[in-house]
Parts: C-alpha cells; structure tokens; sequence
C-alpha cells in the first residue's frame, strides 16, 4: 500500500515537472506568427511598420552627414527663403536656417529620446509590476504604496521645474529624467495581468518541482504576457514622442538650439508663420500626424494578435 502511495506521488510530481516545463515554451512562437499573419493580413499596418522602419533608417543616418552647429548658423541673406528655392528644399526659418536639415536633425533628436524613454520606463514598470504582482501580500502593498505616491504628484510641472534648476543638460539628461515618471501606465498593466497569471496551474507547477521565483517570473510568466508587453511598448512610444514634443514645444524641452520636432512645430505661435511663412513649422506637424498615424496601425494589429492568442489560450 504504501509503495503504490509513493509511486502515486512520484507520478504526480513528474507531471507537475512536465507543467513547469511545457510553460517554458507556453505560446511565446506561435505569439509571434499570429503577430507576423496578422501584419500580413493587414496591408495599411504592414505599410505603417515599414514606413516606420524606414524612416527612423533615414533620419538616423541622414543626421550623421549634417554639421549641427554650422546648420543652426544665423544666416540673414536666406530669412524666410521659399520652399523649392535655391538651395533651401522646405525653405528657411527666420534665422536663414534650412528646415529640411533642421526636421532631420530634429527627428532623429524626438525619435531616439522616445525610444530611451521607452525602453527604459516600460523595463524598469515591466520589472515592477511583474515582481509585485507575483509576489503579492506584503511586497505588493508596499510597491504598490510607492506607486501611489508617484501617481499623486504633479509630474508635469516637476519636470520643468528640474529643466529650469538643471544648469547644463542634454538629451540623455532628459531622457533619464522623463524616465522617473513615465513608467507607471507599464507598471499598472503588468501587475493586473501577473495577477490573474500566477493563479495558474502553470505557476503553482512550477513552484512545486523546485524552480526558483526568479525563473518562475521572468521565464515562463513573462512570456505568457509576451504579447501585452508588445502592444504596451508600441503604444508608449508613439506617447513618449509626444511627450518631448509637448515639453519641445513649451520651451522646456532640449536646449536652446538643438532642433527638436516641437521646436519646429513652436514657429507655429507667430501669426505670420501661420499665414505667410507656412513651412517653418507645416512639415513637422504633418510628420507627427504621419508618424502618429503609422503606429497607431501598429499597434491596432498588434492589439488584434494580442486578442487572438489570448482567445487561443483560453480555448
């Protein structure tokens, strides 16, 4: 009797190992082919993915071949120069600065503080919320006193505040900055889907066959979720843009004289600009709309492949 008992339970254990194992693996491929079909099936998203892909290419290295300070060079013979004129494609600023350098420059500026600001906000509330969400009890309420905290305060004005005390910065010195506050969202999504995901038979498997929580959480939760990590991120970036933008455009953004799309879209506060000199802030605001636009198809598609592997998870 008690042999069949301790055969009994050594089965139930190898079962339970194979669970642990098979969540290794739990849709993190077929993830990927739904995403990859579904862009396939949708030919604006398709479109809006290689639009973007493309253009982030091309200002990138169209940027290394410009001469930043010569370009920001106050040059009065070219004020206000039309579009399609002389050596000016878009025409000039005020200042006889050429606006088809200065949208390069400025969107190589935009685009790569929005990607730091992206991968470092959305790792660090990824991180976040995975550990407080699987861990729970004690821990959870704690991290999550932290984040209530974070909540409550006036982010925005903080930040500006920090601009004007900040005697020396840059892009970098910006980026980490937006960082301390744009992590929150990520950190909220995570947690209430760790939540329900620790729950699983998956989870409790693995926890009886020995695996360490570390492996638990970042090796076969964190891919179940793989899928919302994606749809997040996409959406935030396409948010982390506006954000420097918006702080661009204010004047608390980067430094005087570094271009920046907000900048740009700022020659857009002067009546004549508006009326008469068009061109010095129309191409960054049509690029934005563009660019908004494009990830807003990327991230529909996504949000359709995240539903689909979801309903086949369920099934």
């Amino acid at each position: 009797m008690q042999k069949s008992l301790e055969t009994g339970a050594q089965l139930s254990k190898e079962d339970l190992i194979k669970l642990s194992d098979e969540a290794k693996n739990n849709a993190t491929p077929s993830t990927f082919k739904i995403i990859w079909k579904e862009f396939k099936a949708d030919k604006m998203a398709l479109f809006s993915l290689i639009f973007l892909i493309a253009f982030i290419v091309f200002v990138i290295v169209g940027s290394m071949f410009i001469n930043v300070s010569q370009m920001m060079q106050t040059n009065i013979m070219n004020y206000f120069a039309k579009p399609f004129t002389s050596n000016f494609l878009l025409g000039a600023d005020a200042g006889g600065r050429p606006i088809l350098e200065q949208l390069i420059v400025g969107s190589r500026n935009s685009i790569l503080i929005a990607l730091g600001l992206t991968v470092i906000s959305s790792a660090f509330g990824i991180c976040y919320g995975l550990i407080s969400g699987y861990f729970g009890r004690v821990t959870d309420l704690s991290m999550q006193r932290v984040y209530d905290f974070m909540m409550i305060i006036p982010s925005f004005m903080i930040i500006i505040e920090i601009v004007n005390i900040i005697p020396n910065y840059n892009a970098i010195t910006l980026t980490l900055l937006l960082s301390l506050f744009y992590w929150m969202g990520t950190q909220r999504l995570i947690r209430s889907q760790v939540l329900a995901e620790s729950q699983k038979d998956y989870v409790s498997a693995s926890k009886t066959s020995g695996s360490s929580n570390l492996k638990i959480i970042f090796k076969q939760i964190m891919p179940n979720i793989s899928s919302l990590i994606i749809v997040d991120t996409t959406i935030s970036f396409a948010e982390n843009i506006g954000v420097e933008t918006g702080l661009s455009y204010l004047g608390f953004g980067l430094p005087v004289g570094t271009p920046s799309l907000g900048t740009l879209i700022a020659n857009a506060n002067d009546a004549d600009n508006i009326t008469i000199y068009w061109w010095t802030w129309l191409p960054a605001t049509i690029e934005i709309i563009l660019l908004c636009l494009a990830i807003s198809y990327i991230g529909a598609a996504l949000r359709r492949a995240t539903n689909s592997t979801q309903r086949r998870s369920t099934d």
